[in-house]
């Protein structure tokens, strides 16, 4: 009996296995710290090689200059359908430059599992190159195919500032849109929190700490006031969360501190839990009349749902992992990414279409290999699929 063409895919991604795992690892070697521009220069180029070194040159190329922000490079291979897909993912990981280097491999699970560990390796290397190979893939089977679009970005881990306007514009010109960021546990990701970046400052007085304490206003003292104010401000069963991430100020330890800054990172569902943060902040105060405190609100993505638009597209995509022998499940995160801008545009959209492992963000974040043949071939399987525009 002859395999069914998915059934093919997945035999034939397991085939080369190993060749895809090694080019995570080629991506997870070069490190990309959103902060680190020269790093993410080397990582943009070094994905775009192996890129070009796996499907050749691309019919169409533009690379977008981030300013502050690495690079956005879109690459263009034109299909033999009238079907378009974007496959987007940013290169850029949270792990500052050096990390690498003090980086322990876990454990096997009780069980023996293998688990590959790295910076960036699950949030997102993975996915890129699963993405790269699953239209490697979908090629060689023959099948008709759709015009592909890759969009990588090199700042997604800060709020995509320079880069959304351009994965706003990639989705509206294809039919669909796969987001190659981790799976949750399998599942893909179709309602994702919305988020915010405040960046609060605090102005104080300064004053000699030890000669004239008085006569200063600590802008620390105040700045502390205010972050537990705003902490106070989450709800999390309403889905609201509020962590301060960054936080800095003063200038000297005998100076009474004359200005002090916070990062604070806020999560919600919907606009009006968006609304009533908004409120609550204005509403603090600190103790100190002589302290000003100046917010800097910057509601950077959307609350993202499954829209009437998405909605087949995830059918679709359990029809092929059907084809599999699997269940594909989808849920809600926490976390925001790419994906929420295009929801919000109600154009068509998948998101962890990549890895599957744990850990985003945290020291030790692994994925499992035995998994990426069947990841590779999922998006492989849908590519065939969207060969043909999806029609709702």
């Amino acid at each position: 009996m002859t395999a069914s063409p998915v059934a093919a895919l997945t035999a034939r991604a397991q085939d080369v296995s190993a060749e895809i795992v090694t080019d995570i690892l080629t991506l997870v070697r070069q490190e990309t710290s959103s902060y680190d521009l020269p790093g993410l220069a080397a990582g943009l180029d070094l994905l775009r090689e192996l890129t070009v070194h796996r499907l050749g040159q691309p019919d169409h190329e533009h690379r977008h200059p981030g300013g502050e922000c690495g690079d956005t490079l879109t690459l263009t291979y034109t299909g033999t359908g009238p079907g378009h897909v974007a496959l987007v993912g940013h290169y850029d990981t949270v792990w500052p430059t050096g990390t690498l280097a003090r980086w322990e491999q876990p454990e096997p699970d009780g069980d023996g599992r293998e688990k590959l560990s790295g910076p960036g390796i699950f949030d997102m290397k993975t996915g890129l190159a699963q993405g790269i190979w699953a239209l490697k893939l979908a090629r060689e089977s023959g099948a008709p195919l759709p015009t592909v679009t890759f969009l990588f970005n090199g700042d997604e881990e800060i709020g995509s500032l320079s880069s959304r306007p351009v994965v706003e514009e990639v989705a509206q010109k294809a039919d669909v849109t796969l987001v190659l960021e981790p799976t949750a546990h399998g599942a893909v990701k179709t309602a994702r929190k919305g988020s915010g970046i405040f960046q609060v400052t605090a102005t104080g007085v300064e004053a000699h700490a030890g000669l004239a304490p008085q006569d200063g206003a600590s802008a620390i003292t105040a700045l502390s006031e205010f972050v537990l104010a705003a902490a106070a401000v989450a709800a999390p069963e309403k889905g609201t969360t509020i962590n301060t991430g960054l936080i800095k100020g003063g200038s000297a330890t005998n100076v009474v501190a004359g200005q002090a800054t916070a990062g604070i990172d806020i999560r919600v569902t919907s606009q009006a839990e968006q609304d009533r943060v908004d409120a609550e902040f204005d509403a603090i105060k600190v103790s100190d009349p002589r302290v000003a405190i100046d917010i800097v609100r910057d509601w950077n993505r959307p609350p993202m749902t499954l829209n009437s638009a998405s909605a087949p597209l995830l059918a679709l995509a359990r029809e092929v992992a059907r084809a599999q022998g699997r269940d594909l499940p989808d849920t809600a995160v926490g976390g925001a990414s790419d994906a929420n801008f295009v929801a919000a545009l109600g154009l068509p959209v998948l998101c962890g279409m990549g890895a599957v492992g744990d850990g985003a963000h945290a020291q030790g974040e692994f994925i499992y290999p035995d998994t990426v043949p069947a990841q590779t071939a999922l998006v492989a399987g849908l590519l065939g699929r969207l060969a043909q525009p999806l029609r709702g």
